[in-house]
């Protein structure tokens, strides 16, 4: 019975969500207190809610904490001067100007935003793009690889959702990883070259507008918010931060929390300008806050209620031996192709909890399914999904359709994660 309602439950809300019948907050929270309900469960499901909600609540803390770290820096103007300087080291080679793309789009990235990093980026870029008669389609191509791969970061959607639905910390789910995210860094850089040097071939005569290179000077609103005397306290800051994080020395949520309020009160003194600085971020942090504290509920009652295992036992005896052992590596292999199925919250907080459980039944670390998972899953596979919002953008703001950026970018980011997935087998991450 409680493998019934659990499977129920998963296809239920992939089916709200997808379909956008409802929310996935009120998914996450509508969905499981049903089928608890009609499994019987009285007062242990406000138990259930409460420990799920409890299990989740630093990753959320730290989620919060994180966009406004990375939104007030970017208000403080920090990553304008490597803008401009990107740019001016790129001159008028397309080889160049592809490498300064991937290396641009992977610093704004860091706030974890695909909406943020397609709209700083490609508004940059696109009149360097159109003036050298490079192809939209690559410069598309290139930002989305390069935002993909920084999205497997620790305070990404994706990782923060991983680590939400297997109640793990994130350090912990991460660092293994480190290594192979570096490489598949390393591997946008390689494309970017060998994609700029056949746009270098195929560009007929080569004419560049200089004035083009530089970023619009900004307007009044933009200017009194920077902070250009700050620009190396922000820099330090944005290094220690990320070097405690990936150490481990203090956990993820403390580290924001801190840098966050040393960012706002160094660059914005003023109380009523830190007000300002946080509610342009509100909006942003709350939404995503709220879909983790949702997932808390739903993973709280999946797993006290028993429905989880009762699934991961149905789903071991299916699964022949030879395959369960492996699934760690088959998780990573199909991760990409299944963001053009599944949208992050169905994936992570439906799929990955049963795939985990059922891993360990196999003696596979269930961990390493959220590893092997976001590798590819609304990574890579983001901004080439139609499911997420940000895919949309990336077309618009370039002006291509997405079943070219598609037929460009899927190979190039379904490689990326095979390539990050090997590294990550050959130094032990996941487990073949």
């Amino acid at each position: 019975m409680n493998a019934l309602l659990g499977f129920v439950a998963i296809v239920m809300l992939l089916y709200l969500i997808m379909t956008k019948k409802a929310s996935p907050v009120v998914a996450l929270i509508i969905v499981p207190i049903t089928m608890a309900l009609i499994g019987g469960f009285g007062k242990d499901i406000i138990t259930f809610i409460t420990d799920g909600v409890k299990a989740i609540s630093t990753t959320g803390v730290m989620f919060i904490f994180a966009i406004l770290f990375f939104g007030i820096l970017t208000d403080a103007g920090t990553f304008k001067p490597i803008i401009r300087r990107l740019l001016k080291m790129a001159g008028d080679d397309p080889a160049k100007i592809a490498v300064a793309t991937a290396i641009l789009a992977m610093v704004v990235h860091l706030d974890g935003s695909g909406a943020v990093t397609f709209l700083v980026v490609i508004p940059a870029m696109l009149p360097v793009y159109d003036a050298l008669h490079m192809r939209r389609t690559t410069l598309a191509m290139i930002v989305a690889l390069a935002a993909g791969t920084m999205n497997i970061m620790p305070w990404g959607g994706p990782t923060i959702r991983a680590a939400t639905a297997l109640t793990v910390p994130v350090t912990e789910l991460f660092n293994p990883l480190l290594i192979p995210v570096c490489f598949g860094l390393l591997g946008v850089l390689v494309i970017s070259f060998l994609v700029g040097r056949k746009e270098r071939q195929l560009v007929n005569e080569l004419s560049s507008d200089r004035s083009l290179m530089e970023n619009l000077p900004p307007t009044e609103e933009i200017a009194s918010i920077e902070r250009p005397k700050l620009l190396w306290f922000n820099y330090l800051l944005i290094l220690v931060s990320i070097t405690v994080l990936i150490t481990g020395f203090i956990p993820p949520h403390i580290v924001f929390m801190v840098a966050f309020a040393l960012a706002i009160s160094v660059n914005y003194p003023n109380l009523k300008d830190q007000g300002k600085r946080i509610d342009a971020h509100a909006k942003a942090a709350i939404l995503m806050a709220s879909i983790l504290f949702a997932a808390g509920c739903f993973i709280g009652i999946l797993k006290g209620s028993g429905m989880i295992e009762a699934m991961s036992q149905v789903a071991v005896k299916t699964i022949p031996v030879s395959v369960g052992q492996h699934l760690p590596v088959i998780v990573g292999a199909l991760s990409m192709p299944a963001s053009l199925l599944f949208d992050p919250d169905s994936f992570y907080f439906g799929i990955i909890p049963v795939l985990a459980t059922t891993a360990e039944q196999f003696n596979v670390a269930g961990i390493e399914i959220g590893r092997a998972a976001i590798l590819g899953q609304m990574t890579t596979g983001f901004p080439v999904s139609p499911l997420t919002g940000s895919t949309y953008l990336l077309i618009g703001l370039t002006g291509i359709d997405l079943g070219e950026h598609q037929k460009r970018t899927i190979p190039y980011a379904f490689a990326l994660t095979l390539f990050m997935l090997l590294v990550s087998i050959l130094i032990g991450a996941i487990v073949f």
